[in-house]
């Protein structure tokens, strides 16, 4: 073999070795960092669920402060609280995700297409809440999730109710991909500082909370966001999908009636 073969062979052999220990190096990396990505995943997951409700503030401890929550799981179907105290319900929620369940088939319902405004397809049999009792041991906050189609993605929050089942204590995304400046502004702390003390529901027991087209009006309004209409639409559609009959409608009735 001539001397440029040898050489192209060395070369060849060479950037296959480095490769193969990058490769090593890198995936050694993954391996150790992933527990701590847990971690830091849950941890940034039950900051957001805090802050929807305006529990947290500056230098608090999230861990303490997600600790006076008390997270249960809502039947859907029924409106009740499911009893955790059972082993096999134990068993079977004891990782329960709402976003994951609703993608899987026998963990949830195709949506009617004529109830499916928020443009999910599927919702999951069962949902995960968090509640936040008074020294009584009465319901004071509870949150619930809620998410739906913007513009560009689909928009993953929560929103936290006083004990009248129909007052908005907070609201909040934790995910979206909407355009900055405009429908991203869903995001902004100002626009969901809007959203405290706003009402979801009429005497009638209706959703009639919206996101208005230009200047709120009213208590169940909030202002619209100048070039987000399509965003804009989905945050209200979510709404009214999540808060009616076929979300969480069974289980806030049995709130507000004192039966939780």
């Amino acid at each position: 073999m001539s001397k440029k073969g040898n050489e192209t062979v060395k070369t060849i052999t060479v950037a296959g070795l480095l490769c193969l220990v990058c490769s090593i190096i890198v995936s050694s990396v993954v391996v150790t960092l992933r527990p701590q990505q847990a971690i830091n995943a849950d941890l940034d997951m039950k900051k957001n669920i805090l802050m929807s409700a305006g529990m947290l503030k500056d230098g608090d401890d999230i861990n303490a402060v997600f600790a006076t929550l008390e997270p249960v799981i809502i039947d859907f179907n029924t409106g009740d609280i499911v009893d955790l105290e059972s082993e096999e319900n134990k068993a079977k929620f004891a990782d329960f995700d709402q976003v994951a369940a609703s993608k899987d088939p026998a963990q949830s319902i195709n949506i009617p297409a004529d109830k499916d405004i928020a443009g999910l397809g599927m919702r999951s049999n069962y949902a995960k809440a968090y509640v936040k009792k008074d020294e009584s041991g009465s319901v004071d906050t509870v949150i619930l999730s809620h998410w739906g189609k913007g513009l560009w993605s689909t928009m993953y929050g929560f929103v936290a109710l006083g004990s009248d089942a129909n007052t908005i204590k907070g609201f909040a995304y934790y995910a979206q991909g909407e355009t900055p400046g405009l429908g991203g502004e869903v995001d902004n702390p100002k626009w969901k500082a809007q959203w405290i003390g706003k009402k979801l529901f009429n005497e009638a027991g209706e959703v009639v909370f919206k996101v208005a087209k230009g200047v709120a009006s009213g208590e169940s309004q909030v202002d619209g966001i100048s070039g987000a209409t399509i965003t804009t639409n989905g945050v209200t559609s979510s709404m009214k999908y999540w808060f009616g009959e076929h979300g969480y409608g069974k289980f806030l009735a049995k709130l507000k009636a004192g039966e939780i």
